[in-house]
């Protein structure tokens, strides 16, 4: 059987001329693989962009990528050039889909508002669509509600985030893999061996902006300042207030450092020497980086949307209403449960974990989304 992807995923070219994408969307595909005699990744190629540290290479031989040319931004200009781009971008998925059995598109994402559409009404291959956004987004972009409310209204299956109430009979709950096996085994030793005392000290892992809430991040460490409990702040990513961040933190004299993007290895050893991980950002569907904290003792401090709080009610700390006053009150009272709390906190979060392995997605795809 051959599977089409077709997503948004960034893809480059490293020193070595290999082609590189995006880590989680790359891992996934790579432990999908086995399964499929070929899988077509119909993603973005950014040819002359260097390739961040998060970006890997494809380890399976039978995944191919079909490069499509970055279209999108923040500009008028940009998001026209989308509109433009629309007949390459439909005759590489049309040619594409004709080599394979069953398709999955990845959304919600600028193509979608007209790729979504032209699945729905112009091809009648098997397939699935991913909403990885925030199904619940009560004032969600214009594009991504669309892509949403047409979803609803198509009778293939989409797997979402969360459990919700009048959840459409084709919306399927479905984790986002991004474990494997051994990386369980390695997580739980590791959260045998944590000690969950002061100095506590903290990571983010994500895009640095307002919109993933690092400003409140700052915001809550600088009213924990002097604070002896507080230990060191980790961020990994970047952004566009990465330098306007890591000001702040250096002329308050926060211990905080930023680190840029990490191999996932360099991730994991973070995670294994901290002991939260915040995201307290504005609209989420289930971020991975929340279930790989989780897997190393990271006991998750985030923000009560979409599909969160389904997760961590029992293995971490919800921020309601999302400021940085409620913040740092979360990371304060987070501080002062105890060792004996956090550590059942910690073992609570790991034993969640195992729905998040690649095993568990795999075995998902082939018998409840192919079959």
């Amino acid at each position: 059987m051959k599977l089409a992807i077709i997503s948004h995923t960034n893809h480059y070219t490293n020193s070595s001329d290999t082609i590189v994408g995006w880590g989680p969307t790359v891992s996934e595909l790579n432990h999908l693989a086995p399964h499929f005699e070929t899988i077509y990744h119909v993603a973005v190629l950014h040819p002359f962009l260097e390739a961040p540290a998060s970006a890997i290479p494809y380890t399976a031989h039978n995944i191919e990528l079909v490069p499509l040319q970055p279209t999108g931004g923040k500009t008028a200009l940009d998001k026209l050039r989308i509109i433009s781009s629309m007949p390459e971008v439909l005759s590489t998925i049309r040619n594409t889909l004709r080599k394979v059995d069953v398709f999955q598109f990845r959304g919600p994402t600028g193509i979608g508002v007209y790729v979504i559409p032209y699945l729905m009404w112009f091809s009648s291959k098997k397939g699935w669509f991913k909403y990885a956004g925030n199904w619940n987004q009560s004032h969600a972009p214009f594009a991504f509600a669309l892509q949403r409310w047409l979803l609803k209204q198509q009778s293939r299956k989409v797997t979402i985030n969360g459990v919700w109430p009048a959840q459409p009979q084709q919306c399927i709950s479905f984790e986002n893999p991004c474990l494997t096996m051994a990386e369980r085994t390695l997580g739980l030793e590791v959260i045998q061996k944590k000690t969950y005392e002061d100095p506590f000290h903290f990571c983010f892992v994500g895009r640095l902006d307002d919109a993933k809430g690092v400003h409140l991040i700052v915001e809550a460490l600088l009213k924990l300042k002097g604070a002896s409990s507080v230990g060191t702040m980790h961020f990994i990513g970047d952004g566009p207030k990465k330098e306007t961040y890591k000001k702040t933190c250096e002329t308050n004299a926060i211990e905080a450092v930023f680190h840029g993007f990490l191999p996932r290895e360099n991730v994991f050893k973070i995670y294994e020497k901290c002991h939260f991980i915040l995201l307290p950002s504005k609209s989420e569907g289930f971020p991975k980086v929340i279930a790989e904290g989780m897997n190393f003792g990271c006991i998750p401090i985030a923000s009560n949307v979409s599909s969160i709080g389904q997760y961590i009610r029992e293995s971490g700390f919800l921020v309601h209403p999302v400021n940085g006053q409620v913040l740092s009150d979360v990371m304060t009272k987070a501080m002062n449960c105890g060792a004996y709390v956090l550590q059942e906190k910690a073992k609570a979060g790991h034993a969640v974990t195992e729905s998040f392995t690649f095993e568990h997605y795999n075995n998902r795809v082939l018998s409840e989304l192919i079959r």
